[in-house]
This record gives structure tokens, C-alpha cells and sequence, in this order.
């Protein structure tokens, strides 16, 4: 067997004008995990697409352990050479576990299905790659790190041994990222290789042993992750030295003048929350994937309804559980996934950026206006307003969310995990549009997973089982805010 999982050579892939891969390559050890990663746009995904065939090169080649790649047309075949776990989840939330697990082969090549062995086959699988969740279940019923494993096993299952993941931690928090990572290091053992694809670099230096490099769709580097730096990483990234500049907002001035109040707010995983927010102040939440806080967030906009308390903005109830309401007392939002909740993707920049906005009629040639300016406003890297937010980088189609946000001039900003799925500079760039939001007299909410979304705050709040246990002034510690997080903080402070 070759030493290689896959190899890439030579490959180039154009759309139209634009050149997504120029002359690129890759090869992966077989048994390792290889980490490819860029800025958006780099040409990650179209590599992805290219390597599961569901893209054919213009130039260059493909081969799997040693053998070149099938014919597009034979999906079977490509299916048994290679998986990918995507960052949008592929499973189907109305079958259960089993039928996720064997989907397209029920009669596991028998011709008839027979639901016992089904049953049976699955829970076989599962219990081989040590996922606990019941086959009968639905897969509506289960978590995202739950869904992600079945899509693994299901992979699996079908005989590949080299496996894509594509942001697998984007919707995960800091203990099922541990769990998710034990078990690709298990599978690694076993002999399954990887190509992880991630923006959190840090998750590179924690499973991965090799890293590959692209930007501007080009390859730049490719070696050892114990050999390569965090700065030297970033600067292979972005061309540029120096790491990520995170504005801090210490000369950031505040009125003192109350725009948000949130008074003893109760709701669904959340219990008996009171907030206020001034005038340019930026407060962030932080938590736990169960802590409450992406629901507390969610029921400020208008998502969620309220079981208690009251929302006022600028002195004026807000009606819970009313998008519409919110938006017109002046919330603006950056929901939690921007796939499902914020965007339209078969839409235009142009429609997308002016979606919140729709209450009242929209000229096509105003609409064009404010998509043009929505592009150069935030720097989003795209063809023109008329171009389908689908053909867009992950980190271009959250400048596109945060544009449709900010459309409405709102008084407060309700941000969900801003910069999930972003490159460096991309990340850069939104916390930006946050920082010079508030120091025109915005206030803002950053309910973020990433410590780094957190620094842009003037201070944070911290959920644990659905209520604040912990309040920290900017300039906090990455430890002590951790610790909070964890509910270990408490405990400490028992004990002193």
C-alpha cells in the first residue's frame, strides 16, 4: 500500500474568470492528520471539491493510496476512496440513526430491507467507533458533536480510510471539541487518515502532525506542525507578518446613556437574567454550548419567546418572541448559523445585505446602490451586488450577514459567533465593523465561543446553567474566563 493516502499534483481549476487553484498540490501521509488552511478564498474548497470528485480539473491529477482516482460519473467508487465531513451538516434530521448510517444501501445488498438487521448492523457500527447514541433514534434528537460522529461512521462504514473534515468544531464547544479530537486520534491509530480544514489554528497545533498552506490559490508551504510557528503560520496565511489584531477597545469612549435594558429575562435554558447596556458599550457572553447564552441572545432578538421578564430599547418595550418587532425598536442581528438563519443563498449580495430592510419597498437600482456599498464597506471580495451570496467565501458571506445587520442603522447589535468559520483577517475585519459600531453610540452584544471574538468587549458576562455566575472587566484573563466557563471558578472561590 503506498504511503500516501491522497495525493493532489498539478492542479489548476478555473469558474469563469476566476482562478480557484493555480498549479497546486498536496499529499497525505496515510495513518496522519494533515491540516489544510488559508484565508477564505484561498482555494480550500474548491481542493475539497476537486479531492471528492465532485469537481473535475482543468489541469493536474488525483490518486488514492497509490491508485488514481475513479471516474466522476462512478460516485460509488469515489465514496469508497474518500468522505467528507462537512461544516453543514449532511445527515438527515427526519431518519433515524440506522438510516442515516446505511442511507441509499438499506438492503445492505440484499435487495430487500430487512429493519432487524438494519438495526442490527448499525449498532454494530456504532458500537465499533464508540458512538453512543441509539440507532432507533432520530437524528433531529441529537447534538451537533453526535451528528458529526455518525457522518463519520457512516464513512466508515462504506470502506474509505481517508476522511475530509471541513470545520468540524465551528458548532462545537471546548469539551466536545476534546471528545471529538480523542476520537479522531483513536481512529488515527486504527489506521484512518485526515484532512482537517479549520480556521482555529490552535486546533492544527493540538491533532494535526503535518500543515498545508494556501493563499491566493496557490500553495505556499507545506511542513511539520512542530516545525512551523503560530506567527510563521499566520504570516503564511495572510503574506503578512504578525498575528491577530484584535481592537481592544480601551480608548473607546461611553456615554453612560442606557440604549438596552434587559430586565429579569427568563426563557428556554436560561434562568432569571438582568443586563443593561450603555451607549458604545460592547458587553460580551460567554458559556458553555449548554449554558444558555446563544438562548438568551436569540430571545433578545426576537427569536425566542420570553416565559419572564421584559426588553426595552431606548425606553421602549420590545414584544418578545417577534423578529419583526425587534427589528423595528432597533436590534440588529448576526444569528448563530449563518447557512439557516442568515442568509438567502440563492439570493444576491444586493438582496441579502438589504434583507432587513424589507418592511418598506426596495428600488432594484437602490437595492444595487446598497449592495455596492455593502461590498466596499465591508470588504467582501466578490464579482458585483448581483453575484448569488452562495458563490461566496464562508468569511465573505458573514460580512454579508453582519451588512444585512447593520442595513437598518440599529440602535443595538446582537452578534452570535461573528467570526465562526472566518480567516484571520476576515476576523480582523468584522471586529472592526464592532468596535466602529460602537464608537459611533451602537451598543453591542458578542455572545462568541472564541476567546479572541471576547477581546473587542469593554466586559463579559458568563453563563453557567443558565444563569450569570461571573462578570470580568476588559482585560481579563484567558485562564481565569476558562475557568468560569467550566463552572470551576466558583469552586475556586469557595475554597480560598
Amino acid at each position: 500500500m503506498s504511503e500516501y493516502a491522497a495525493v493532489a499534483r498539478g492542479v489548476t481549476k478555473r469558474f469563469g474568470q476566476t482562478l480557484a487553484l493555480d498549479d497546486v498540490g498536496i499529499e497525505i501521509r496515510a495513518g496522519e492528520s494533515h491540516a489544510l488552511v488559508g484565508r477564505n478564498g484561498a482555494g480550500k474548497s474548491t481542493l475539497v471539491s476537486v479531492l471528492t470528485g465532485m469537481q473535475v480539473p482543468d489541469a493536474g491529477e488525483v490518486s488514492f493510496f497509490g491508485e488514481p482516482a475513479p471516474p466522476v460519473a462512478d460516485r460509488a467508487a469515489w465514496r469508497r476512496h474518500v468522505a467528507c465531513v462537512y461544516q453543514k451538516s449532511t445527515v438527515v434530521p427526519e431518519l433515524s440513526v440506522a438510516e442515516n448510517l446505511f442511507i441509499n444501501r438499506q438492503d445492505l445488498g440484499g435487495g430487500l430491507i430487512s429493519w432487524r438487521k438494519l438495526r442490527r448492523e448499525a449498532s454494530s457500527l456504532l458500537e465499533t467507533y464508540d458512538v453512543a447514541v441509539s440507532p432507533d433514534e432520530l437524528v433531529s434528537a441529537l447534538t451537533v458533536e453526535q451528528r458529526q460522529l455518525v457522518e463519520i461512521a457512516r464513512a466508515l462504514s462504506i470502506g474509505s480510510r481517508f476522511v475530509i473534515l471541513d470545520e468540524p468544531t465551528a458548532q462545537l464547544d471546548g469539551p466536545a471539541i476534546e471528545r471529538l479530537f480523542d476520537r479522531l486520534r483513536s481512529l488515527q491509530d486504527k489506521g484512518v487518515t485526515f484532512l482537517f480544514i479549520s480556521h482555529h489554528l490552535q486546533e492544527v497545533y493540538e491533532v494535526c502532525q503535518t500543515v498545508t498552506v494556501y493563499r491566493d490559490a496557490r500553495h505556499v508551504v507545506t511542513a511539520p506542525v512542530a516545525e512551523m510557528s503560530k506567527p510563521g503560520l499566520i504570516e503564511a496565511m495572510t503574506g503578512e507578518a504578525g498575528g491577530l489584531n484584535v481592537p481592544g477597545g480601551d480608548d473607546r469612549p461611553s456615554s453612560g446613556e442606557e440604549v438596552l435594558r434587559v430586565s429579569s429575562l427568563s426563557g428556554e435554558h436560561f434562568s432569571d437574567v438582568s443586563l443593561l447596556v450603555t451607549r458604545g458599550e460592547v458587553i460580551g457572553l460567554a458559556g458553555s454550548a449548554s449554558s444558555g447564552k446563544h438562548e438568551f441572545a436569540e430571545t433578545v432578538y426576537g427569536l425566542r419567546r420570553p416565559s419572564l421578564g421584559t426588553i426595552s430599547v431606548d425606553g421602549s418595550a420590545v414584544r418578545g418572541g417577534d423578529v419583526p418587532a425587534a427589528l423595528k425598536a432597533g436590534i440588529g442581528c448576526v444569528p448563530r448559523d449563518r447557512h439557516q438563519q442568515g442568509l438567502v443563498l440563492d439570493l444576491s449580495i444586493a438582496e441579502n445585505a438589504t434583507m432587513s430592510t424589507a418592511g418598506s419597498f426596495v428600488w432594484p437600482s437602490a437595492q444595487r446602490s446598497a449592495g455596492r456599498a455593502a461590498i466596499a464597506a465591508y470588504d467582501v471580495k466578490a464579482a458585483g451586488p448581483d453575484q448569488p451570496v452562495s458563490d461566496l467565501s464562508g468569511g465573505n458571506q458573514q460580512k454579508v450577514v453582519m451588512a444585512r445587520a447593520l442595513a437598518g442603522d440599529p440602535s443595538v447589535l446582537v452578534l452570535i459567533n461573528p467570526t465562526a468559520g472566518v480567516d484571520v483577517k476576515s476576523k480582523e475585519s468584522l471586529l472592526g465593523v464592532v468596535d466602529a459600531q460602537a464608537r459611533r453610540g451602537k451598543a453591542a452584544i458578542v455572545v462568541s465561543d472564541e476567546l479572541d471574538d471576547l477581546r473587542v468587549c469593554d466586559r463579559v458576562l458568563v453563563l453557567f446553567h443558565g444563569r450569570v455566575v461571573r462578570e470580568f472587566d476588559r482585560g481579563w484573563r484567558d485562564q481565569d474566563l476558562i475557568a468560569a466557563i467550566e463552572g470551576i471558578a466558583g469552586e475556586m472561590d469557595a475554597g480560598q
